[in-house]
């Protein structure tokens, strides 16, 4: 028994060790290991002058060396790519030796991208070499604003005491599943978020958390970097909207939220009269305009009423970071 416990043990350490890594969620890209580096955006034109055409392709790491790649034809999403479906190329690869090869996933190409040394080349039939893309790390235009005369202070680096449940990594970051103690009714937010790199992840279980709207109304928080843009997905609006566009950068980037809410209305006998509404834009870039909240989120922890609510950053069980939040409060 003894020499079977042994064997037995022998065997399922290791498969206990791959289970606990397919958890792991990396903070900094020196923890990351060397698939973060092939991650990214990398974008540029096909082409010349006249017929030149500006492409991106998004690169998304699946762990051990593996990756996922989606090209858009006009440019990355936000920048030049139109929406449309057809415009966008699904591939798949892996690294062989310190370059990394990718095939689009359609039967009738014949074409391949590498990545080296942070270029992204591609290649047609026979070998030509169509387009070589620089690596692109893009910054959204809201990051670092400051908050205006009048603003509520939320967190600014130096204290999560306005937070119940305010922790702060070594840092001086905002850490996952807190709630403003402070309660509001309508207002104009601000948050800056990172997620967590979690490359053996997929679907709600790579970095998920949530921004919650008077702790009724969740936008979403995910690394849904390279997917379509669901309403499960960063920059939707759980269960009732997807994202007109996923703006949702790679994991380790810097990214905001930045949400004129308008909370519903109710009369004297607390029915509703008017629903809450929401504008957000992720990076920048409108995702939801006016957008009516017929309901509250499944499981928010405030259900929809008169009163006001707090913000509310949710802990999934994976960690996320936040700093410069604020937010003004407004009329109606």
């Amino acid at each position: 028994m003894k020499r079977f416990m042994c064997g037995f043990l022998a065997l399922s350490l290791p498969c206990l060790a791959m289970a606990q890594d397919k958890k792991n969620a990396f903070l900094t890209a020196a923890d990351a290991g060397p698939d973060v580096d092939i991650q990214g955006e990398y974008s540029g034109t096909v082409g010349r002058n006249e017929t030149s055409t500006k492409i991106g392709i998004q690169v998304i790491a699946q762990g051990d060396g593996k990756f996922r790649s989606v090209g858009y034809i006009g440019g990355l999403p936000g920048d030049g790519w139109d929406g449309t479906p057809e415009k966008r190329i699904l591939g798949s690869g892996r690294m062989e030796g310190d370059v990394c090869i990718l095939k689009a996933d359609r039967v009738d190409s014949d074409g391949r991208a590498e990545i080296k040394e942070g270029n992204l080349t591609l290649y047609g039939g026979d070998n030509v070499k169509i387009a070589e893309l620089p690596k692109v790390r893009r910054e959204s235009p809201t990051t670092g604003s400051k908050a205006p005369t009048g603003a509520v202070v939320l967190f600014d680096g130096t204290t999560a005491d306005k937070f119940e449940g305010g922790r702060l990594s070594e840092d001086k970051l905002l850490m996952e599943g807190v709630t403003s103690k402070q309660k509001f009714g309508s207002y104009n937010l601000h948050v800056e978020f990172m997620l967590s790199f979690m490359p053996h992840a997929s679907g709600q279980g790579r970095a998920n958390s949530g921004c919650y709207q008077q702790g009724r109304y969740e936008v979403q928080i995910l690394d849904s970097f390279g997917l379509e843009g669901k309403n499960n997905e960063c920059g939707g609006v759980y269960e009732i909207a997807d994202p007109s566009v996923n703006m949702c950068f790679p994991p380790l980037s810097w990214q905001t939220y930045d949400i004129e809410y308008h909370a519903a209305d109710f009369d004297e006998e607390g029915k509703k009269q008017k629903n809450a509404w929401m504008t957000v834009k992720h990076n920048g870039v409108v995702v939801h305009d006016k957008l009516d909240l017929p309901r509250g989120t499944r499981a928010a922890p405030v259900k929809e009423g008169p009163d006001d609510g707090p913000i509310y950053l949710q802990n999934h069980g994976n960690p996320i970071r936040f700093r410069n939040i604020w937010l003004v409060p407004i009329d109606g």
